[in-house]
């Protein structure tokens, strides 16, 4: 053993030392910046950079602020590793550094003071104001000097006009160091409006109480309403970091300023506003207008494009328009403008900028350079020829039976049996629901195929008057709480106001809903919330206008409302504050040309835009009042084209009267008014006697024909009806017989006449056959 430990000794002793360390170390070759063999290596520090490089950092007296970790890269442009930095000041009595940290001190730092106080804890005011510039340095690197702009404590900064005497009124326009270059952007007029496109700087004053320090602050940055944390880019405009906006769509925004962590909401910046919205339909050989609608087939697609300009002329783009049709069921529009026709009939289509989805303001600039208010376009008139089959609901306020009948197979289903007898029925646009108010409760039934009740609502008793055009939104009236409510479809309450309503209709894009209660008119917007007009005499219908621009309502006498707020100005601290009145009325009472008096008990309007129709029993054989209405027309547009809000002028509907009266006829109360979707013909349907259904066709000027329809059988009275979507056929509840009857034009002359009759079984709780008066239909394909 001894032997083989001696050997071993003597073989290791034996290898060379050079051998022994071989491949215990290996060192990389450095890379040189310039490709030779020496100078400064790519892991060097070549340039630091602190940011912001040009606009700096803005501190108050005795403000503490904090240098950004600045940047460090080598020789090609690549980040650098740096351990640590040293900070440095021009002038400590103005703005000190924390030499380590790059803490910043507007005054200059505690240093030495004893106590067990550390160094660098707070920070002295030497109310001095001034610029110093700090650096950071590293590896015998120094970055770039960043200017720390020292003053007094800003209390406030204000929108302005540019200054005219750098002076004795600086304002930002007056200081390049300040917004960190020379800005070429026209400044902005806060009396004043920009197009889409346009860029103007924002102008504002600083002050420190009384003192303007506009010149001494530094950088003021500025965020618009709607902009994130992150970025200074809202809907209506984007802002640089000089100041200067660039409008991007109509709208009127709070733009807040700040410097040295003094928010201030400053002032607002207004991007011009539509003025006109042109609806067209391209490569249509007709027109669009009432008398030359654009005919798509079903299924078939018509784009329809929007041109629209601003108040300055010019063309605007990117807009959030709504596109909305008055026969959503049958010929409904999509979001970009295609109209796809899923059934036979007829619609007008119309284009709206509706705040705040468009053309926003917040709500005390409303009506500045008409900003915050809704636009709407002409209409185009689609019209899709073909029939439809209908399904019909029946129903009575004395029977607690609810009854359909389906054309396609003429079948009239078993009496669907209801918790309680209903005082109204509404059926959803979308024909999925049907909504019946009782004194008790609010029944809401499935329609999608046979009935069946889906829910009910305990809590929302009261009559059903209206069901938005989305299908989303119900409106109900409690007689007993004297509340009216808006519910969404599941229940839920929306807003509930005072009152008794007796009538309500929806705006077609489902925003706005006019409901008439007695001697006051609510409207509900989404927008503004519930508006209450006080009215000396009841109102006691509602008929929305086409396009859908303010409302008629029947009374004595009818009155209207424009959706246009009257918009009165007024200044504080130099901004213009606008005080609106919302829905203001339309009626025409005083000029060369007033408006008539018309006295009606229901309305309704036509969807070519041309007539309100009303009727009233007040007479001894009702009244047909025919208002022809010329709603406010759009600017710089050949031929003259309606529009929504008129920047300039009345807010008024004018119309001509033309009346007539329906003889053979004796009424109790007017029931309804029922116009056809092409506008061609309007039913009257009334209680009392005669056995007559009058028919109206209105005409372009002047009085329309009247002609009264005989009903067959021993029908009384029309007291209820309801037209299919294709304007092929009415179907009319009638008294005296309890029947519904068919009423259809001749296919050869156009005539209407009474065709055919239904049997339903509709029964009171005693067993006693009852009358319809309660119809509801949707359409649906005849196979």
């Amino acid at each position: 053993m001894r032997r083989f430990v001696t050997l071993l000794i003597l073989l290791l002793s034996s290898i060379p030392f050079g051998v022994s360390i071989s491949g215990c170390s290996h060192t990389l070759a450095p890379t040189y910046c310039n490709g030779g063999d020496s100078g400064m290596t790519t892991n060097d520090v070549a340039s630091i950079t602190m940011q912001p490089v040009v606009t700096g950092i803005s501190l108050n007296y005795a403000e503490m602020g904090q240098i950004n970790t600045p940047a460090a890269t080598n020789c090609k442009g690549s980040s650098a590793s740096v351990m640590s930095y040293t900070y440095a000041t021009t002038d400590m009595t103005t703005a000190d550094v924390q030499p380590t940290t790059g803490k910043l001190c507007a005054g200059t730092w505690n240093r030495n003071t004893g106590g067990g106080i550390a160094d660098y804890t707070y920070c002295n005011a030497t109310n001095k104001s001034g610029i110093a510039y700090v650096t950071a340095s590293a590896d015998g690197v120094t970055s770039n000097p960043i200017p720390i702009f020292v003053h007094p404590v800003v209390t406030s900064i204000v929108f302005g006009n540019a200054s005219t005497n750098c002076t004795t009124d600086p304002a930002t326009n007056c200081c390049p160091l300040t917004t960190g270059t020379v800005v070429t952007a026209p400044a902005y007029n806060p009396n004043s409006c920009i197009s889409q496109g346009s860029t103007a700087q924002i102008i504002s004053r600083v002050y420190a109480g009384t003192t303007n320090i506009t010149c001494n602050t530094g950088h003021l940055s500025y965020t618009a309403q709607g902009a994130t944390s992150t970025t200074s880019i809202s809907p209506v405009l984007s802002i640089d970091q000089n100041g200067v906006a660039t409008a991007n769509l109509p709208g009127s925004v709070l733009v807040s300023a700040n410097i040295s962590n003094a928010a201030s909401a400053a002032g607002y910046f207004s991007t011009c506003p539509p003025a006109s919205i042109i609806l067209t339909a391209p490569n249509a050989t007709s027109t669009g207008t009432a008398a030359d609608p654009v005919v798509v087939n079903e299924n078939n697609t018509q784009s329809l494009v929007a041109t629209v300009l601003d108040t300055n002329g010019v063309t605007l783009t990117g807009l959030d328009l709504e596109y909305v049709s008055t026969t959503p069921a049958t010929i409904p529009a999509g979001t970009t403008g295609a109209v796809t026709p899923t059934l036979a009939g007829s619609a007008a289509i119309t284009a709206i900028c509706q705040p705040s989805a468009c053309n926003p303001a917040p709500i005390n600039q409303v009506g500045l350079f008409g900003n915050g208010k809704p636009v709407t376009s002409n209409s185009v008139n689609i019209k899709t020829p073909g029939t439809n089959s209908t399904v019909l609901y029946m129903a009575s306020t004395q029977s607690q039976n609810v009854e359909q009948i389906d054309f396609t197979t003429s079948v009239v289903s078993s009496p669907f049996h209801l918790p309680y007898v209903p005082n109204s029925m509404v059926l959803s646009t979308d024909g999925s629901t049907l909504y019946l108010g009782s004194s008790t409760e609010l029944m809401v039934l499935s329609s999608v195929n046979s009935l069946s009740l889906s829910r009910v609502d305990t809590n929302s008793p009261g009559v059903v008057l209206a069901v938005s055009p989305d299908s989303s939104y119900v409106i109900l009236t409690d007689p007993v709480r004297q509340t009216i409510t808006v519910e969404n479809s599941s229940g839920g309450i929306v807003s509930t106001y005072g009152g008794v309503g007796t009538h309500a209709e929806f705006t077609p894009d489902s925003q706005t809903a006019y409901i008439t209660a007695g001697n006051e008119l609510l409207v509900y917007s989404g927008f503004t919330g519930w508006t209450n007009v006080n009215l000396t005499t009841p109102a006691t219908d509602v008929a929305i206008t086409v396009p859908s621009v303010g409302a008629f309502f029947a009374g004595n006498p009818t009155t209207s409302r424009s959706y246009c707020a009257t918009s009165v100005p007024s200044t504080s601290g130099g901004v213009t504050i606008e005080t609106n009145s919302f829905f203001p009325s339309a009626d025409i009472t005083t000029g060369s040309n007033p408006n008539p008096i018309a006295t009606t008990d229901r309305i309704a309007a036509t969807k070519d835009g041309l007539h309100i129709l009303g009727v009233t029993a007040s007479t001894t054989n009702p009244t047909l009042s025919d208002l022809r209405v010329t709603l406010p027309t759009q600017p710089n547009t050949s031929p003259a084209t309606p529009q929504a809000c008129p920047l300039a002028g009345t807010l008024g509907f004018p119309y001509k009267l033309s009346t007539t009266t329906l003889n053979s006829v004796t009424a109790t109360a007017i029931t309804g008014v029922i116009p056809a979707s092409d506008s061609s013909v309007a039913f009257v349907t009334y209680t009392g006697t005669g056995g007559v259904l009058p028919a109206y066709s209105p005409v372009a000027s002047g009085l329309g024909t009247t002609k009264n329809i005989s009903l067959s059988g021993s029908a009384t009275a029309p007291i209820a009806a309801v037209i299919s979507t294709d304007n092929s056929t009415l179907y009319v509840g009638t008294s005296g017989d309890n029947l519904i009857h068919l009423i259809t034009p001749n296919a050869t002359s156009g005539q209407w006449t009474d065709n055919s009759t239904l049997t339903p079984s509709l029964t009171s709780p005693a067993g006693a056959v009852v009358p319809v008066n309660l119809l509801a239909q949707k359409p649906r394909k005849t196979t």
